[in-house]
């Protein structure tokens, strides 16, 4: 597998995932992606023994785009922190069938994760066992299909900017799940974490991570778009 390397020091690296990708292991037995940055970082340093790889978030296999880990546990403990208290700015792309009715706005729900279906299910009001679900969003370009839209996580909840769109009509592009007509030819969903922003977690250098968007035509459409 070649890995597309976004960023890297001596504690954090960054990675541009695509959208087949799977973070960490799970019941599917695919290697993760986990395990192949710590075969990249063997190879490249000829570290001996057990390679140490923290994973302070995740993505969704069917999303791409930018996945920190941290390469030294002092990094790990600190970014685990930086997640939770929001101090880290996650910005991501998402294309939609239907435009929101408003190009902007703030989105707050309620929302209930169902295990067993691996799905979240949204409410207007809070309810037993929801948690508060938050994101703003704003229309960056359109096609004569498409919607380009920009959203910034205020939470950080399952499957929250696909359950959250779909809620208000705009589903994502190939997401079966939340309501999409039709897959994607490359069976991924047309979401994509465009950048991370935060202080670096040991030197406290401001870090601004930029993830390119997937070889696709609408995707390189869009990001084209952006550069006008």
């Amino acid at each position: 597998m070649t890995l597309e390397v976004l960023y890297e020091d001596n504690h954090i690296i960054a990675i541009n995932k695509g959208n087949s990708d799977i973070v960490q292991g799970d019941k599917t037995g695919d290697i993760p992606l986990l395990e192949h940055v710590k075969a990249y970082i063997k190879a490249k340093y000829q570290k001996p023994g057990a390679v140490f790889l923290g994973l302070p978030h995740r993505l969704d296999r069917p999303t791409s785009g930018v996945v920190l880990f941290a390469r030294t546990s002092k990094a790990l403990t600190r970014l685990n922190a930086m997640f939770l208290d929001k101090s880290i700015k996650k910005t991501y792309w998402a294309i939609v069938t239907d435009a929101p009715v408003q190009a902007e706005g703030t989105l707050e729900h309620f929302l209930s994760r169902n295990e067993k279906q691996n799905k979240s299910y949204v409410f207007d009001q809070e309810k037993p066992l929801t948690k508060r679900a938050i994101l703003s969003y704003k229309t960056r370009s359109k096609s004569d299909r498409y919607t380009l839209l920009e959203i910034e996580l205020k939470t950080g909840r399952h499957h929250q900017i696909r359950a959250q769109l779909a809620h208000i009509g705009s589903v994502i592009k190939g997401d079966l799940k939340y309501g999409a007509k039709r897959s994607n030819p490359d069976g991924g969903i047309s979401l994509h974490a465009r950048r991370l922003q935060f202080i670096h977690p040991v030197n406290l250098q401001q870090i601004d991570i930029v993830a390119p968007v997937p070889q696709d035509p609408l995707w390189q459409f869009f990001e084209q778009s952006q550069k006008q």
